[in-house]
């Protein structure tokens, strides 16, 4: 009688894997016709492993240090803007406002000729910002065109901070409005002084908190906000992993400074992680009403570990729990990446006292946001245009429409909808397969009742079209500020959120 196999321990199993790994690499190294990049083969080899794992587990070589400080901090060093793709191009889309960019008149719309002496022509976005990004204080030198005419600029890169409080606003004589944007550090105290200001000032007595694509951030900023609202050491989210200090209870650690505001909590799919901590917490305590969709449903809490070489490993190492014992993470990863199908009230996320459905559409809208119509107006508008009304009063004229239709036909934009490039696709498909002629014919003649008169289509959705034309018009004059103050008068959900106070 044999005796019983002992099986592998953990730490043997990654030792034996490991002498394999370093094997390949090193028949590679000597056997393989060609140079081989060793750098990158050890990053995509260690990515793809880590893509097994789950999205949020990732790999980040020191290289990347300005990335994690952004994620933890909210800060990089830079001059301040969006910028973009075209073909082969690299424009400005959004500067921000008071930073460098900004300041120094760069304008959404300007192509990047050169930075720092690189040609922009043909690099990618990641390509441009890596020589626009550095330490604080360092200068930079940028050629962009503008109108056919080349443009210098000299900015001195500065320690860029992204406000987490994208926008507050006094809606009605009672109601606040704080959209938040991202959870890092001090953001809840940036919100706490952005709701103290709205109450000193606008006298407000409600509140509704945006955290409409907000994808989370510090979980313990999200537990100081929270702490606002509800008793001091009340518990608001625990976690719970592998190892033992990873499982823990997070409470609130101060009194409560606006005890019984009521409270309305804006959401939609993309609200993650802290997002819904916030949202998910604040409805288990019967502290809000959370109004909108299903949240995104991110609930593995992530820790960043020191590995070799200066880099970093951001791994999950355990789950979020909600006050009520519900965990935001419904499912495994694995489970999903499986394709398992779930019933809706297992699917994971913060599920709204108010659902909302959003109602967008792949409309004309979609197409001129995708053809980069409304950009495009939106920068010639800013050069016949020296002001324009405050965010809050702009509107958009008839005139102005017949403009921005004038302006589509000098581009020869043509409006083909979804279906009908499907259509033109079934076609082409069905020419290359065995399809009997009468009934390729019909699918022929049917292609030119899909064809759409943009005008038409225009003037049937004119109040999505003022809405994404007006904001990136107002958006050149007053930024993102600008942005919120015009979109919200459109805003359906925001209308909705308010009267959850009724």
């Amino acid at each position: 009688m044999g005796m019983p196999m002992l099986a592998e321990s953990p730490t043997t199993r990654i030792d034996k894997n490991l002498t394999i790994y370093t094997d390949v690499m090193r028949q590679l190294d000597i056997n393989y016709v060609d140079t081989l990049n060793y750098d990158e083969l050890i990053k995509t080899s260690i990515n793809a492993m880590l893509r097994q794992v789950d999205p949020y587990t990732v790999y980040m070589p020191k290289s990347e240090d300005d990335n994690l400080r952004m994620m933890t901090t909210g800060k990089y060093g830079g001059i301040g803007a969006i910028i973009m793709q075209r073909d082969s191009n690299v424009y400005v889309s959004d500067p921000y406002e008071g930073m460098p960019a900004a300041e120094s008149g760069l304008m959404a719309g300007d192509r990047f000729v050169t930075v720092d002496g690189m040609d922009c022509h043909g690099k990618t976005t990641k390509d441009v910002s890596d020589k626009l990004r550095g330490k604080p204080g360092t200068s930079l030198t940028v050629v962009v065109e503008r109108d056919s005419i080349l443009i210098t600029k000299e900015l001195k890169r500065r320690d860029i901070h992204l406000p987490a409080v994208s926008y507050a606003t006094a809606i009605n004589d009672s109601v606040g409005y704080i959209a938040f944007s991202e959870f890092t550090t001090n953001s809840a105290q940036e919100f706490l002084i952005a709701l103290d200001q709205l109450v000193q000032t606008n006298k407000i007595q409600k509140l509704v908190i945006d955290l409409r694509g907000n994808g989370g951030g510090i979980i313990d900023e999200a537990i100081q906000m929270v702490g606002f609202f509800v008793p001091k050491g009340t518990e608001v989210v625990s976690t719970k992993g592998k190892v033992e200090k990873t499982c823990r209870s997070y409470t609130t650690q101060t009194s409560p400074i606006f005890p019984d505001m009521p409270i309305v909590v804006l959401v939609d799919n993309q609200s993650a992680s802290a997002a819904e901590i916030v949202s998910g917490a604040l409805q288990d305590l019967k502290r809000a009403t959370i109004v909108g969709e299903r949240t995104f449903g991110k609930g593995l809490v992530q820790n960043i570990r020191p590995v070799a070489y200066g880099g970093h490993l951001k791994v999950t190492t355990s789950k979020y729990y909600l006050p009520s014992g519900r965990c935001i993470q419904a499912i495994d990863y694995a489970e999903r990446q499986k394709g398992n199908q779930l019933h809706r009230d297992t699917a994971g996320g913060i599920l709204p006292d108010v659902v909302l459905t959003d109602s967008q559409k792949l409309d004309i809208c979609y197409n001129l946001y995708r053809d980069h119509m409304f950009f495009d107006y939106a920068t010639q508008y800013r050069r016949e245009h020296e002001h324009i009304a405050p965010a809050e009063e702009f509107e958009l004229t008839d005139q102005d429409v017949e403009d921005f239709c004038r302006f589509l036909d000098e581009k020869q934009f043509t409006y083909e909808t979804e279906t009908g490039r499907n259509l033109g696709e079934l076609i082409k498909m069905a020419q290359q397969e065995d399809i009997d002629s009468t009934l390729l014919a019909d699918l022929e003649a049917f292609k030119p009742r899909l064809t759409v008169d943009y005008r038409q289509a225009i003037a049937r959705n004119r109040q999505e079209v003022e809405k994404m034309l007006g904001s990136e018009i107002v958006k050149r004059y007053y930024y993102h500020r600008g942005h919120y103050a015009y979109v919200l008068r459109f805003d359906e959900q925001l209308k909705q959120a308010i009267q959850a106070f009724q």
